[in-house]
């Protein structure tokens, strides 16, 4: 019987970010990558890279100086 996994995703809040990248440098799976668009304010924030990479384990909003990210479970489908 396969093991039906739970999927963790990190929700960005690109209008908060000022685009320092901390979260994309304290990801230990490469998750997320400073994005190519801009924001309101001018800057660039993350983009999830790899979601399936994501393991949840909350570096990058612990790292985020501007509160803009949120780790969610996302059940298995």
């Amino acid at each position: 019987m396969d093991k039906i996994m739970d999927h963790w995703k990190a929700h960005l809040n690109s209008e908060r970010c000022k685009g320092c990248g901390l979260c994309v440098a304290f990801c230990p799976k490469k998750a997320l990558a400073l994005g190519s668009r801009l924001n309101l304010k001018g800057y660039y924030p993350p983009e999830m890279a790899d979601n399936s990479q994501c393991t949840g384990c909350g570096f990058c909003a612990m790292m985020c100086p501007d509160l803009a990210i949120e780790i969610h479970k996302e059940p298995a489908r």
